[in-house]
């Protein structure tokens, strides 16, 4: 069976940080870019950090760059997004997608919640 387990999320004072990870179960994640997308209550689903199959490019929404950052770890089949100086407007439940020309896969989700 393929799917994602994604772990990491939870309550959080503004300014402070977390580490999300998404580990792939039943297939190989080298062969797949991945993007970690959210979704705040009310507004649509947000593209925020991509990473490409080896890792070698990144991108990032102007709205977290400089405080997330998208790693990837093949040899573990994990995925990371760490979240650092986070805010308010951050609150969003934050999920994985893995995409190639072999499949796309989401994860179940994550809550982020920036609040003090």
């Amino acid at each position: 069976q393929l799917h994602f387990v994604e772990s990491g999320g939870g309550l959080v004072q503004p300014g402070g940080s977390l580490r999300l990870s998404c580990e792939a179960s039943g297939f190989t994640l080298d062969y797949y870019g991945i993007t970690w997308f959210r979704q705040a209550p009310g507004k649509e689903r947000e593209g925020v950090s991509c990473i490409s199959m080896l890792g070698e490019s990144t991108d990032y929404a102007d709205s977290v760059k400089g405080r997330l950052t998208i790693s990837r770890d093949n040899a573990k089949n994990t995925v990371y997004l760490q979240m650092n100086s986070l805010k308010p407007e951050d609150t969003a439940v934050y999920y994985c997608y893995a995409h190639s020309w072999r499949g796309a896969y989401w994860g179940q989700g994550t809550q982020v919640t920036v609040s003090s």
